[in-house]
């Protein structure tokens, strides 16, 4: 399976999401001054939605700076949002915008830290996006 890249702030949310889906992922930095991580292969974007009730500031300065470089953005190829549904419109916007922005599928969306039912449904959805076995999925 191809990579899999996320942002995830102080909160942790995005980070316990990822750290529960399993496998292999590279995290963005919080700290600008931290170096972003090395991506060489195809991956789906990770992010959650930080926006004011106008939707402004829905992508997190930090995605934007790692998405400003063209060969990092050359490698995207879906992104699946996190959010939080007391935000109505603009639960999981982050996504909507890169995808919109980047001319990739936005793949899903899921809520705060997600359910096991979410992580179920994305790891069967990037099984069928990769349209290989997905090297997350735990076996009996």
């Amino acid at each position: 399976m191809a990579g899999l890249v996320y942002f995830s702030s102080a909160s942790g949310n995005t980070a316990r999401f990822v750290a529960r889906l399993g496998g292999a992922a590279l995290r963005i930095p919080v700290s600008p001054k931290e170096e972003m991580p090395d991506i060489t292969a195809p991956y789906v974007l990770i992010c959650p939605t930080f926006a004011d009730g106008e939707g402004r500031g829905a992508v997190p300065k930090q995605v934007i700076r790692f998405l400003n470089d063209p060969a990092r953005r050359a490698l995207i190829r879906g992104v699946i949002g996190g959010g939080n549904r007391n935000f109505g419109a603009t639960y999981g916007l982050a996504a909507d915008v890169i995808a919109r922005k980047c001319a990739v599928p936005m793949l899903t969306k899921f809520e705060l830290a997600g359910t096991d039912t979410d992580l179920a449904r994305i790891r069967d959805g990037l099984t069928a996006f990769w349209g290989t076995p997905c090297s997350t999925a735990t076996t009996a």
